[in-house]
């Protein structure tokens, strides 16, 4: 625990790559196997479940501390992050522990089915044990709050620094539902078995986002356009007689989308398609909100079936009857991929993504100006000659979206960040105009620089009107530009109305809160891009 809690503090510290893969390189060249197991799942998402409720943890600490519960609260308000507050206001350690972060984990998945007094008595003895930094990164463990800024290709470099192995290779190891309950460090990493897990995905390909003139690209005729749709990206598997779809953010989402597990019976043995999964009425794309009723459903009535149909929009070809195709040209890729579909059966949903033709630049920013229209985000373009890469690699892929949307609107509530922006104020709730009243429709995170972010923080500290736990009712004076790339209808928001991915694209100091923009502005944009 002590070696990952250092891991953990220098990660979090620095902003710099190579320091970051450095730092986890050396920890999986000298840490136990188990501990390294669960390095990995925790910097992959595979995260314990929380087994104790945040309300027990602050009783226990604020209680442990000799403060009142109000105190611990206001002390969580300034500090921003929970885990966090708990390491601070606890008394030092009256002994050690030295136990292993796997078996720290281990005890803390036990009190799942223990009761509330053994809970607490295991919880404050563990406090009593560790000192400061151990504290924290345990209290993230309880609280299922582990986030550090560690995204799973650094790690997977890291990894094959640290173990002198191929880094694609460990990517497709790492993909997949396992967990240390599930496998270990030899049949994850060491395994040879050709057979050993036939769901297993492949790792992503990802594109950088264009920011430059297409021109720059070079000549068009070296590049494949196709649009960026709007739903989740996926890949369905056809391996040992079984069907698997996973999602992009490594979840089998088999059950959740029967039409296309039925693509078992139409599929040849050893493929593999990497596509988007659509909610589609066999003409066009339905809107992102149809298809989002669907996300969080374990299983489907036969009503939503009919209301979200689905099909999967093939972007790639992955594995022909057993055999990686990935470093095949995407060209080449392409042509079997439309060679296998025009295979299957009529009304199959599976389609390929239509090509976009053109003969220079300017004939698809015509196209692309048309991207609203067609239910997209933008354009996808693709090097006819570019492999099919692990995660993230500029060069080959590139995603070229269409300008957001965007509006203007008042800050009305703060609250404080997390890690390295717990001091800061860093999340807002923003507002528009209804008539003289100011009505709540998003919220936003990201988009400042780290300068803005301080003399934002440095306002609201002097401009709050009212607390609530750690928010800040702030007054309507700041006015923001919200970009944003959908807008949909919403009946749990006051507003009417929810908006995709919101950011903060400036700071407006140059317009006043009368100039803000309105309700009806939203509800007009709802009804043209809703």
């Amino acid at each position: 625990m002590k070696a990952f809690a250092a891991l953990f503090a220098t990660l979090d510290q620095t902003t710099r790559t190579t320091v970051k893969v450095a730092a986890l390189a050396e920890y999986f060249r000298n840490a136990p196997e188990a501990d390294r197991l669960w390095t990995i799942a925790l910097f992959s998402g595979r995260r314990p479940k929380r087994a104790i409720t945040t309300t027990r943890l602050r009783e226990w600490a604020a209680e442990r501390a000799g403060i009142p519960l109000w105190l611990f609260e206001d002390s969580y308000g300034v500090v921003g992050d929970l885990a966090e507050t708990i390491a601070l206001v606890l008394p030092p350690p009256s002994t050690t522990h030295d136990a292993s972060l796997g078996a720290w984990i281990d005890r803390l998945r036990a009190l799942k089915d223990a009761d509330d007094a053994t809970r607490k008595a295991q919880v404050l003895a563990a406090w009593e044990g560790l000192v400061l930094l151990e504290r924290l990164v345990f209290n993230k463990l309880l609280t299922g709050g582990f986030r550090v800024g560690i995204s799973a290709g650094l790690m997977t470099r890291a990894l094959a620094q640290a173990l002198n192995r191929d880094e694609a290779e460990l990517a497709h190891r790492l993909m997949g539902d396992w967990t240390p309950d599930n496998t270990t460090w030899a049949d994850l990493i060491e395994s040879h078995d050709p057979a050993d897990r036939l769901s297993r995905p492949y790792p992503f390909c990802l594109a950088h986002g264009l920011e430059d003139a297409p021109e720059r690209l070079g000549p068009p005729a070296d590049w494949f356009a196709e649009w960026k749709w709007d739903g989740i990206r996926g890949q369905i598997i056809r391996r040992g007689g079984q069907t698997f779809l996973w999602s992009r953010g490594e979840e089998l989402i088999t059950d959740r989308f029967p039409e296309l597990a039925a693509l078992a019976n139409h599929l040849p043995e050893g493929t593999v398609i990497d596509g988007e999964i659509l909610s589609h009425d066999g003409t066009a794309p339905l809107p992102f909100a149809t298809l989002q009723k669907r996300i969080t459903r374990k299983t489907v009535p036969k009503k939503l079936l009919a209301e979200a149909p689905v099909i999967l929009m093939a972007y790639d070809l992955l594995e022909v009857a057993g055999r990686d195709l990935r470093a095949h040209p995407f060209a080449d890729r392409r042509a079997r991929l439309e060679t296998l579909v025009r295979a299957l059966p009529e009304g199959t949903p599976l389609r390929p993504s239509p090509a976009i033709p053109f003969n220079s630049w300017n004939d698809l920013a015509a196209t692309r100006a048309t991207t609203r229209a067609r239910r997209a985000e933008g354009l996808m373009l693709k090097r006819r000659t570019g492999p099919y890469h692990a995660g993230r690699k500029r060069g080959d892929w590139w995603k070229w979206k269409l300008d957001p949307l965007s509006i203007d609107a008042v800050m009305i509530y703060a609250q404080a960040g997390h890690g390295r922006r717990a001091n800061l104020y860093t999340d807002f709730t923003f507002a528009v105009r209804d008539g003289d009243a100011l009505v709540p429709f998003t919220k936003a995170y990201s988009g400042l620089t780290d300068a803005e972010f301080r003399q934002i923080t440095a306002w609201v500290r002097k401009n709050t009107l009212d607390r609530f736990g750690p928010v800040r009712q702030v007054r309507p004076e700041q006015v923001f530009e919200i970009a944003f790339e959908g807008i949909q209808a919403s009946p749990r928001h006051k507003s009417g109305v929810a908006l995709r991915f919101p950011r903060m694209a400036r700071w407006r100091h140059d317009k006043p809160v009368s100039e803000i923009d309105t309700l009806d502005t939203l509800r007009a944009m709802l009804a043209r891009y809703g």
